[in-house]
């Protein structure tokens, strides 16, 4: 039952989401015109860009899934949605982790697939493709669940997103670290494998923590 449940949220999400194909379009084409400006404005010299592709990379994937957190449960709340599912039987943590993951289906992955610019755009060493992408899907995931924690507590703001901002920029912080860590000691033939291992526990524990503590807030912001 849990998991039917589980599935028929992520397939409305997903199908609210698609709806509105030009909200998911912007943060794609934000990345994608920051990483293209970079390479423009400083030295087109091949060690130069291989020097600042970890974090910019990672910083146009950070903003680009913050420009959707708020979205995330605003629908909802507008039209009573949340209210209905608050007074239901089924866990209100489903309900943060469908959204979650349709976000990072949504926003996520499309990343990951898109790294492949990153590498001929930055002139990267042809080994470095796989180690972007692992950087990307094993840290995009972490930024939609925590993401959904900001969305969670600002649902009901008007102005949320800028709010949302400041309160998960701080726990970004440590998944943006350890990514570009990976990506930088790869290029520099050092060891990274205590940073991917950072990484999974970052996203291990958000995981386990961030869907209850999101419906906490979910709760707290509709009861008030």
């Amino acid at each position: 039952m849990t998991r039917q449940i589980f599935g028929a949220l992520l397939a409305r999400d997903l199908r609210l989401l698609w709806r509105h194909i030009s909200d998911l379009m912007n943060p794609l084409i934000f990345f994608l015109v920051v990483i293209s400006l970079f390479p423009l404005a400083v030295s087109p010299a091949p060690a130069m860009l291989q020097a600042l592709a970890p974090g910019v990379v990672w910083v146009a994937a950070l903003l680009a899934t913050m420009m959707t957190l708020p979205v995330m449960f605003r629908a909802d709340y507008e039209d009573g949605s949340l209210e209905q599912m608050l007074l239901s039987p089924h866990p209100l943590s489903l309900l943060v982790a469908a959204k979650a993951l349709a976000h990072w289906l949504a926003t996520g992955l499309p990343l990951v697939i898109l790294a492949p610019l990153a590498s001929l755009m930055y002139q990267l060493e042809p080994g470095t493709l796989p180690i972007i992408t692992l950087t990307l899907l094993l840290g995009s995931p972490s930024l939609s669940l925590i993401g959904a924690l900001a969305a969670a507590l600002t649902c009901r703001l008007a102005r949320g997103g800028l709010v949302a901002a400041v309160v998960v920029l701080p726990l970004y912080l440590p998944v943006l670290i350890f990514a570009a860590s990976i990506m930088l000691a790869a290029s520099e033939g050092l060891p990274y494998t205590g940073q991917v291992y950072w990484l999974l526990a970052i996203f291990l524990l958000a995981l386990a923590l961030v869907p209850p503590a999101a419906a906490a807030g979910l709760r707290a912001s509709l009861e008030s």
